[in-house]
């Protein structure tokens, strides 16, 4: 399976839109699971590393720094 490079602070896009319509998602912390907060109304939602992986379509602004 193809490996998806991603970083704190990325906006990355899912593969399913949050219920408020929006599918731009920041991630604000990595570890073992990541969290991720909705762009659209600031809900934040914490899943696993595998999940997200699977889960992630693709990276929208890689942070720079």
């Amino acid at each position: 399976m193809e490996q998806k490079e991603f970083d704190l602070h990325d906006v990355v896009e899912m593969k399913k839109p949050h219920p408020c319509g929006a599918n731009k998602w920041k991630i604000i912390r990595m570890g073992a699971d990541i969290r991720i907060k909705c762009e659209g109304c600031g809900h934040s939602v914490m899943i696993p590393r595998r999940e997200f992986a699977r889960k992630m379509k693709k990276i929208l602004v890689k942070h720079e720094g």
